[in-house]
């Protein structure tokens, strides 16, 4: 029998970061949502990309950097972030960091703006 609800007790559970290289997990993943978790050994680095959908950043672990289009921010544990689709970023690890990535599949149109 299927369960309705997917039940993680411990995200960070065997997860054993390289020292020099990135690791992900694929932790949920169905016709709405991905969900991802990223180690990334200390000075690793996703360069600039973007995603076709929008995302969710949540750091669980670690220090490091996000650039999201032109602005930088710090990130540590319990930095989280939400991005537009198509929109450029990058992750540098200052430290042994981890990242919980959920990637939207099916969000929502943006809504139009009310009218005064």
């Amino acid at each position: 029998m299927s369960l309705p609800y997917t039940y993680v007790q411990d995200l960070m559970q065997d997860q054993n970061i390289p020292d020099d290289g990135i690791l992900s997990r694929n932790v949920y993943a169905d016709e709405h949502v991905k969900v991802v978790l990223f180690g990334f050994g200390p000075g690793q680095e996703l360069s600039e990309h973007t995603a076709s959908k929008p995302a969710i950043l949540h750091f669980l672990d670690g220090r490091g950097r996000v650039t999201l289009g032109e602005d930088e921010h710090p990130v540590g544990p319990g930095s989280w972030m939400h991005m537009e689709a198509e929109l450029k970023h990058s992750v540098v690890a200052e430290t042994k960091l981890t990242m919980l990535l959920v990637l939207l599949k099916s969000a929502a149109p943006k809504a139009a703006p009310a009218c005064p």
